[in-house]
């Protein structure tokens, strides 16, 4: 299954450096946040709303080396999500290899972020 990571470009290239890609939410909550294409453009407009420096990290779930598990939202859940949808979270670092794309995601002219801007 493909899921998705927010993150910003500056934190991709420094995992591409190091040979993986961590989140500050791995030391701070024990995971990476991670995905699934119907949610995340909410989860960006609840939390990434006018930012222009970010990546989308596609994801194969399946080649992933760290477990993935199917959670529910670690905190309130962002609009249009409910609190029976279940997040795909990543504990540990993310390998390079399971990141089968990486897109530019930027928001419209209003600071929002749309569907359509994940196709690939």
């Amino acid at each position: 299954m493909t899921i998705y990571h927010i993150t910003s470009r500056a934190e991709w290239e420094s995992a591409r450096a190091r040979g993986e890609y961590t989140a500050p939410s791995l030391t701070g909550e024990g995971f990476i946040h991670c995905s699934t294409a119907a949610q995340v453009v909410h989860v960006a407009n609840a939390f990434y709303r006018g930012r222009t420096d970010l990546a989308l990290l596609v994801l194969d779930e399946t080649a992933a080396r760290s477990e993935v598990r199917w959670e529910a939202p670690a905190g309130p859940p962002a609009a249009g999500i409910s609190t029976s949808d279940l997040f795909p979270h990543i504990y540990g670092p993310i390998n390079l290899e399971s990141v089968t794309n990486v897109l530019d995601f930027a928001p419209g002219p209003d600071g929002t972020f749309s569907p359509l801007q994940i196709d690939n």
